[in-house]
């Protein structure tokens, strides 16, 4: 039967495939980015530019090439992911050599029409290889300590050349996405266990590689009031904002810590809290109201895949844009400390956008291909 089924998607045209794409997901998806859009617009006072119009342009263009993605046969993602792997992890390496440095961070590649962060893309691209390693593996493989040798390997490889940049967020990314992966492979958990306490254990080593901005940071998590027109400005602001829109809000264009510049990084890392302070409580629930809807639909479309590689792909994604959301948040709230990760579809940002609508034409790649059942021929 899947067999039948694998050939009768296979011969399936592109008019056949295109109506299976979710649509659904693509209203929400395009609902929450004009929620962007529109705290785009309020940031710069009422205008489409410099952010908004930006914005509104890249979504377009995240929307054909997700479309694009998703029409991409899942056994072609398979086949390509170790080659995407590679190409990811030499760019991250190029950043070494020829990387341009912005924000005390050495982060992106000058392409000429625009700045690549291969860190971005690497988010996706060890999704797409850690999915195909397991999907080689049996559910007893999975449970034997030696066959994590290898995706350990391929976490941290490009987890240490990201912290070399530094970007301490998208290295806390890529390992938490990567536990996701591992636990619905079917890693046992006490090796989770022991992870988390050998974690634990190396923090004191872990403090001496950490430069001093990023534990100044930290400081200023434990004891924000430290240095209040200093390291601690940029949460308590955002917590001043927080607090004042109240359940319902100041209105549209009239939050006054963002319009008075009192909010740093409005456009981009604390957009949540300009939100907050405009439209309230209220706003902000919507807001997670349409993340939560995203995520159930990751979560759904992963269930309903026929192979190893389609779920754990479908997992890694809804896995990455969760923590997308939860980090940024948390942080702008004060639950953690300040790492710089975006607030995915509504924060201005090339390269973060374009991760986002890749991922998550994966996801509709896994839903359109959703009837194969790929064998399982190796790790390699």
């Amino acid at each position: 039967m899947a067999k039948s089924l694998g050939t009768q998607h296979h011969r399936m045209s592109l008019g056949q495939k295109f109506r299976r794409i979710t649509w659904g997901l693509v209203l929400v998806l395009t609902v929450t980015s004009l929620v962007g859009v529109a705290m785009l617009y309020s940031a710069a006072n009422g205008n489409f530019d410099p952010w908004a119009s930006r914005q509104a342009m890249r979504y377009g263009a995240g929307l054909a090439m997700m479309i694009g993605i998703a029409l991409i046969d899942i056994r072609v993602l398979l086949s390509w992911s170790y080659g995407i792997y590679g190409v990811a992890l030499a760019l991250l390496a190029l950043v070494e050599v020829m990387g341009i440095s912005g924000m005390g961070a050495q982060r992106w590649i000058d392409l000429g029409l625009f700045q690549l962060q291969p860190s971005e893309m690497m988010k996706v691209a060890l999704v797409l290889a850690l999915a195909r390693y397991y999907h080689g593996l049996t559910l007893e493989d999975c449970r034997r300590f030696r066959t994590l040798v290898v995706p350990l390997l391929l976490v941290l490889a490009p987890a240490a050349l990201v912290l070399r940049q530094p970007d301490l967020g998208t290295a806390v990314m890529l390992m938490l996405t990567s536990a996701a992966l591992f636990l619905a492979a079917g890693i046992r958990l006490r090796i989770f266990a022991a992870t988390a306490v050998a974690g634990l254990a190396a923090i004191p080593l872990a403090w001496q590689f950490l430069r001093d901005y990023q534990k100044e940071r930290i400081y200023t998590f434990l004891d924000p009031e430290r240095d209040p027109l200093g390291a601690g400005y940029h949460i308590l602001q955002s917590k001043i904002a927080l607090g004042s829109g109240g359940v319902f809000g100041k209105g549209f264009l009239n939050g006054t810590q963002s319009h008075l510049s009192f909010l740093p990084e409005r456009q981009t890392d604390f957009i949540f809290t300009m939100l907050a302070e405009e439209f309230g409580l209220v706003g902000g629930l919507a807001l997670l109201a349409l993340y939560v809807l995203i995520l159930i639909y990751g979560f759904v479309i992963g269930l309903g895949a026929k192979s190893q590689f389609a779920r754990l792909v479908a997992t890694g994604v809804t896995a990455t844009f969760f923590i997308y959301v939860f980090i940024n948040i948390a942080m702008v709230t004060g639950l953690i400390p300040v790492v710089g990760v975006p607030l995915p579809l509504v924060s201005y940002g090339g390269t973060a956008m374009v991760t986002i609508m890749i991922g998550i034409g994966l996801l509709m790649s896994v839903y359109v291909h959703r009837d194969i059942n790929i064998p399982r021929r190796g790790n390699f």
